[in-house]
């Protein structure tokens, strides 16, 4: 699959879970029934993904952790926040940029409508 097909697939899963939940609950709720959901699609994906750091050449963990990752193609944050601020859309860059993956999504789950929480970035 496509990283277009895949994102367009991931959304769609997102989108079923926040009609099922609707806003309000932990981001860890919409994590894991958000897996669920791609599992059920046969995306393959893991969740908090123990990310290192590379410093000076020096492998560090600093403790981060990728929400989902579907490897080599897409990470995934997610958020359960009154509004997406700039340092989400960094953040996720970062991972970005040192995951090596082109392509991330930011989804918020603390909306009425999911589509207006959902922001595709790419580096």
């Amino acid at each position: 699959m496509t990283t277009d097909i895949i994102t367009q697939k991931v959304i769609g899963c997102a989108i079923e879970v926040h009609k099922q939940l609707g806003p309000g609950l932990l981001e860890s709720s919409y994590e894991n029934c958000l897996m669920y959901e791609l599992q059920q699609m046969g995306i393959e994906a893991v969740n908090q993904v123990e990310f290192p750091i590379t410093y000076k050449n020096i492998e560090i963990n600093a403790g981060y952790r990728l929400d989902i990752l579907i490897p080599d193609e897409l990470v995934i944050e997610l958020k359960a926040v009154d509004k997406l601020a700039p340092i989400h859309s960094a953040q996720l860059i970062t991972y970005l940029k040192l995951s090596g993956i082109k392509t991330g999504l930011l989804i918020n789950f603390n909306v009425t409508k999911l589509v207006n929480g959902i922001k595709r970035i790419s580096v």
